[in-house]
């Protein structure tokens, strides 16, 4: 399995929170991202046609890094709230995902949050850069795993 730098590490987490699908190549580590057309229905995606096309021809040659699921996109969020000092912004969090589509609650807070907002920002990076180590690091040992009974 390739190496990725910490920029290639960073790249694909942004991707993927942007709602991108990302893939590697399993000898040459080439990157590849096109839109998650099951996330974003309807979506042209004439301008990835070339990333497409490739992954068609040889799908069996690249290996897809996953997004996180809402779930776990709903935990960083409750682990953002968790460490928060400001009470009143706090308990504002802890309304907003308690209701009904806590997503669209919480961002309404959180970018009324004023300089928390890039607070937040910062955080979730970080937990998705840690989320893209992990998937990374899964795979190179299911790869492993799969060399040994060769």
């Amino acid at each position: 399995m390739p190496t990725f730098t910490k920029e290639q590490i960073k790249e694909i987490s942004e991707q993927l929170d942007c709602g991108f699908r990302a893939f590697y190549h399993k000898q040459t580590g080439e990157l590849i991202f096109v839109p998650d057309t099951n996330r974003h229905i309807g979506m042209d995606t004439d301008a990835w046609q070339d990333e497409l096309d490739k992954l068609d021809e040889n799908f069996l040659d690249y290996h897809e890094i996953d997004a996180m699921e809402a779930s776990d996109s709903f935990r960083v969020m409750a682990d953002f709230v968790k460490q928060l000092t400001d009470t009143k912004l706090k308990d504002e969090l802890i309304k907003a995902l308690s209701r009904n589509r806590p997503f669209r609650e919480f961002k309404f807070v959180i970018d009324n949050a004023g300089e928390q907002r890039q607070c937040w920002f910062a955080f979730k990076s970080k937990r998705y850069i840690e989320w893209t180590e992990e998937q990374l690091k899964m795979q190179k040992d299911i790869d492993e795993q799969e060399n040994v009974h060769d």
